[in-house]
């Protein structure tokens, strides 16, 4: 079942040309939304399209074809552009919308089997689905042609998205909540500031470093030049390598890893944890700096961890 869906998708990959570029162009120029509408299984996947296009950047509805007929075409107003999807194309339930799409001259975009159907003949752009076999074993049940419907409907919310410049900022405004939300969260929500950082210069014994260490309680220590750039860390890796009769009495700057891992406070909290991830020994602390490598303020994996992130 999988292979003949997956050779429907494959198929339409390949079948996919100037067609597709008038389409996205066509709802791109749209100023008011995208109303997607279909019947049955396609109605089901146009509701995933018309969420897909809306949580992507391009405002977007899913009208029931059936309840547009009984008022909900009020809905579809001048500058919305539609997408209808039928596999037949002569699904009789789309109609009203079809001739209102017309009447208003509102972009009509189709997704179908059938080029000599009547949605494709009314389309200003139809997207024709390649012919492939449904997995169903009677070839009777929506299957590998709702696959391929859905793949389109991801690949022009993608386009769309191109076409828009939509970015990992914009993705968070809309999608504040649950673990997405938390990966979109930039380092400054989540770091410690001020005070809050363990820093200190690199003259510093290290029997006064220990009780900085401890009272910060990140289990590290930043040394930072007189400047106020970020040299080094101090690290519980650095004390167990340094260990000797002559810890305590020797100065940070000794015992410190120069040129640590940092971040800036822009970057995504997704990236602050893949930072900490990113080599063969994982760290859990990371100071966030500004281009000139001053320290702004320091992040620890329990930061991440409490935002949902990990």
């Amino acid at each position: 079942m999988l292979n003949a869906e997956a050779a429907g998708l494959l198929s339409l990959a390949a079948s996919l040309g100037d067609r597709f570029d008038h389409a996205i162009d066509s709802l791109h120029a749209a100023t008011g939304r995208v109303v997607v509408s279909g019947m049955g299984k396609s109605g089901l996947v146009g509701r995933k399209i018309a969420a897909t296009l809306a949580s992507t950047g391009t405002p977007a509805l899913f009208v029931h074809p059936a309840e547009a007929s009984h008022g909900d075409l009020g809905m579809v107003v001048p500058g919305d552009a539609v997408l209808a999807l039928s596999n037949s194309g002569e699904t009789a339930e789309l109609a009203d919308l079809v001739a209102h799409t017309r009447r208003f001259g509102l972009p009509l975009v189709a997704i179908t089997a059938r080029e000599e159907s009547a949605l494709a003949k009314a389309a200003d752009v139809a997207l024709i689905l390649p012919k492939a076999a449904e997995a169903c074993p009677m070839g009777l049940a929506p299957t590998t042609s709702t696959t391929m419907q859905l793949a389109l409907g991801d690949a022009i919310a993608v386009a769309l998205l191109t076409r828009r410049g939509f970015t990992a900022a914009d993705f968070r405004q809309i999608h504040p909540g649950g673990r997405l939300g938390a990966r979109l969260r930039r380092v400054r929500d989540l770091m410690h500031t001020g005070d809050a950082m363990p820093l200190a210069r690199p003259d510093l014994p290290m029997d006064a470093a220990l009780v900085r260490m401890t009272e910060k309680r990140f289990g590290c220590l930043g040394i930072v030049h007189e400047d106020g750039r970020l040299l080094g860390i101090v690290t519980d890796g650095d004390l167990r390598r340094a260990m000797g009769p002559d810890l305590l009495r020797r100065p940070a700057g000794e015992i410190m890893t120069p040129s640590p891992r940092t971040i800036g406070p822009d970057a995504l909290a997704a990236e602050a944890l893949h930072a900490m991830n990113a080599h063969e020994r994982p760290i859990t602390t990371l100071f966030v700096v500004n281009p000139a490598g001053h320290p702004l303020g320091i992040l620890h994996l329990h930061d991440l961890l409490r935002a949902g992130l990990a």
